[in-house]
Formats: structure tokens, C-alpha cells, sequence
């Protein structure tokens, strides 16, 4: 039976971020030794698996059901273009609001203007974000094309890295820059690192992430830029071998945790996952804690994460006026949590014929959860990764790019 709370919890209350939502999180047991180093600053396990930011993907709604799925992966807003936030100042908490069980979380901003940049840091201080990132990787033609931000910010470190500054200068939290491995025919090893190596001098910056495919600005689409160009991870890992100082996230191609585990046990800082933490959250997201972190297992069913994510839908239905979010926009994250199980396809159709009928998020899954078997809703997320898959790092460090040397390459682009 699906009940909606009694009392309907106070919305503002909820989206406001106060010191209190900081917890100490328990010990990490490491299952390599390359990792990000803990500090005191930090209340949070560090980002050996973060949640890719996508556009139209990664809003409140699916980071609150990530949430309650896995407490320790790090979570990325979809990018919010600076000059929109700026022009946007009476209305930031549609666009930077969020319930303060989402940390950690990172904020990622768009754009080629410094002030501008700057000036959606400092609004966005309010809120509380844990990290602030530049997006320096999307191929789309509308943001690094007509856009001139994106992916091609990175043809301008110089630029990059004062935008990265201006952002350091107006936040306490760190800054960092999400990249590809290069653009067109400027893919070539040495020009990523002389990208790396400028921002990083040139700014705070410590941490990228690295998309590890370079990005075609021809007319491409932005799923061909996902599956047309190469995956180089021997750039990633020569870059972690080349700025020993720096810490860097693969991005790319990584589809299940035994995935990301390869990739640390090669060496990575961190793993990012896109669209398999979105199109099987289940399988993906439920297996983080105890597989990537070690923690013990939170022991949730997808019956107790579908009772936990309606109250909060039910609570933020039309608060946004105009009748959004409404219940389909609230319904969308979950359309993927029985990926591949039994009463998958038939849970979708109940659900679309639904949608005409049900005012409630409740009563959606009241209705449309019957097709689902009990076996499936209240069996705990395994404990065990898959496992049988190609290690696609195995011989990564056979094939890595000669090393990077800073010094000469500085000398000849003076």
C-alpha cells in the first residue's frame, strides 16, 4: 500500500542548506592506493565515484533518488549557464536550491565570460555547494558553438584559467574543470597536458575530470561525440603520471562498478559514470557504497526507495507554479529502476496510462506496481559487483604517451 504523508513537509525548510547537513562520514576502507587525500575541511569520503552531470537529466528529482540509493557518490547539477544565474537573481532557487541531503554535490557552470563566471560563483555561495566546476567538455553545437563555451574553452587555457581564478575568488570551496582529452585536430597528448598545465598554474585548480574521447565540433551530435571518437584512457592515466601533484577523474565508456574498480586499481583518483548511473540506477548506483567505498550496505529495497522518494515527490508537486514539477516530471528518474527485471516493460505501460489519471506520485505507484513481483521489490541491492567483464585498463600503462615535459613545452609556446 502506497500512503502519502499526513503532514505535508514545509518545502523551504526542506531546500535550505545550513551548517547542520554536514555528517562525519564513517572511515573509507581503500581498495587502492592512489586516491584523493582526506582532509579536515572535508566531512565526505572523497569522489572515487561521482554521478556525470547531463543535461535534463541530473535535476533535483533524480540526485534525491541517487541520494537515497547510494550516500557516498558524489553528485553533479546539470551546467547552469553563468549569464543565467546572473540575469536570474530573484529567482536563484529554481535554478540552485536543493535539499541539503544531497551533498556532497557539485555545482557545474557554463560560460565564457569571467565576470559573469565570477558573479555566478558568488550567488551561488548561499547555497552551500561542495565544489564548483567548469564545463570544458560539452560538444554541443549550441554551447561550443554559437556558445563559445564548452568543450571549446579548451583551445583558450589562458582564458580558462583566469575564469577559473575569478570562480576561486569568489568561493570557499574548491574549483574544478571537466575537459576532454582535445578538440578536432588539436588531440594531441602533449596539447592536453599544456591545457592541464596552464589552468593549473594559472588558477587554484587541482582536480579534472577527464572525458577520455576528444570532441568533433563539425556538425557532430553530442551522442556521436559520445561514441564515434576513441576512447584514449591512456591519456588519463599518463596525465595522473605526469602531474603527480594534481588529481584527475576518469570519464568515458565506464558502464558498471567492476568498471570503476578496474579503473582504480589501475591507478585513478576517481571514476565518474554518466548515463549507466542513470539508465540502471539500480544496478549501478546500489552497488557504490559497499563495492567502491566499503562500507557496510545500507540494506534498502527498491520498494523502500520508491516509499522514501514519494514522500519527497508528493511534497514538491507544483511548488515551482504553473503546475511543475508535475507528476511525469517527478516520475521520470524512476523509469529505469527495474532495468532489466521481470515486470519491467509492463511497470512502464501501467505507469504512461497512469499518468492520465493519478494526481499523486503515491497514487502512480500504487497503481502501477502490481506489475511488478514482490521478489523483485523487496530483494536488497546484491553486495557483489558483476563481474566477467573485458578489463579494458589491463594493458593501459603498456601504451601510455611519452612523458610530458612542462619546462620545454612552456619555452615554446612563450
Amino acid at each position: 500500500m502506497w500512503c502519502l504523508p499526513t503532514v505535508r513537509p514545509n518545502v523551504s525548510e526542506m531546500f535550505k542548506c545550513s551548517s547542520l547537513r554536514r555528517f562525519h562520514s564513517p572511515v573509507l576502507k581503500q581498495p587502492t592506493a592512489a586516491r584523493f587525500s582526506t582532509t579536515s575541511s572535508s566531512p565526505y569520503l572523497p569522489p572515487l565515484f561521482s554521478v556525470a552531470p547531463m543535461m535534463e537529466w541530473t535535476d533535483n528529482h533524480y540526485r534525491t533518488l541517487a541520494r537515497i540509493i547510494t550516500k557516498h557518490a558524489w553528485l553533479y547539477t546539470e551546467m547552469i549557464a553563468a549569464q543565467t544565474l546572473v540575469h536570474q537573481q530573484t529567482n536563484l532557487d529554481r535554478f540552485l536550491a536543493f535539499p541539503p541531503q544531497q551533498h556532497p554535490i557539485v555545482l557545474q557552470l557554463g560560460g565564457s565570460n569571467v565576470e559573469s563566471l565570477a558573479k555566478a560563483a558568488k550567488l551561488s555561495h548561499a547555497y552551500g555547494y561542495d565544489e564548483i566546476n567548469l564545463n570544458c567538455g560539452c560538444p554541443s553545437p549550441k554551447v561550443a558553438g554559437h556558445g563559445c563555451f564548452g568543450v571549446s574553452l579548451m583551445l583558450n587555457p589562458k582564458l580558462v584559467g583566469e575564469a577559473m581564478s575569478a570562480i576561486a575568488d569568489n568561493t570557499n570551496v574548491p574549483v574544478t574543470v571537466k575537459c576532454r582529452i582535445g578538440v578536432d585536430d588539436h588531440d594531441s597528448y602533449d596539447e592536453l597536458c599544456d591545457f592541464v598545465y596552464k589552468v593549473s598554474t594559472l588558477s587554484p585548480t587541482r582536480h579534472f575530470i577527464v572525458h577520455s574521447r576528444k570532441a568533433l565540433l563539425g556538425g557532430i551530435s553530442p551522442a556521436d561525440n559520445r561514441r564515434i571518437p576513441p576512447l584514449k584512457y591512456e591519456y588519463y592515466y599518463a596525465l595522473v603520471r605526469d602531474f603527480p601533484d594534481l588529481k584527475f577523474t576518469i570519464n568515458g565508456g565506464i558502464t558498471s562498478v567492476s568498471k570503476v574498480n578496474a579503473a582504480l586499481k589501475e591507478g585513478a583518483h576517481g571514476v565518474m559514470v554518466g548515463r549507466a548511473a542513470y539508465n540502471n540506477p539500480w544496478q549501478t548506483l546500489g552497488l557504490v557504497d559497499t563495492a567502491v567505498y566499503g562500507v557496510p550496505s545500507s540494506g534498502l529495497t527498491r520498494r523502500q526507495v520508491l516509499e522514501q522518494y514519494q514522500v519527497y515527490a508528493d511534497s514538491v508537486l507544483g511548488t515551482q507554479g504553473n503546475g511543475r514539477p508535475n507528476v511525469r516530471d517527478l516520475v521520470k528518474p524512476l523509469l529505469n529502476i527495474f532495468h532489466s527485471e521481470n515486470g519491467n516493460s509492463l511497470w512502464k505501460r501501467r505507469a504512461d496510462a497512469a499518468f492520465k489519471e493519478c494526481k499523486t506520485v503515491g497514487s502512480l505507484l500504487e497503481e502501477s506496481l502490481k506489475a511488478i513481483p514482490d521478489s523483485v521489490l523487496d530483494f536488497p541491492i546484491s553486495e557483489s559487483p558483476e563481474s566477467g567483464e573485458d578489463n579494458v585498463f589491463a594493458d593501459v600503462h603498456n601504451v601510455l604517451p611519452p612523458p610530458y615535459k612542462a619546462v620545454e613545452r612552456v619555452m615554446l609556446c612563450a
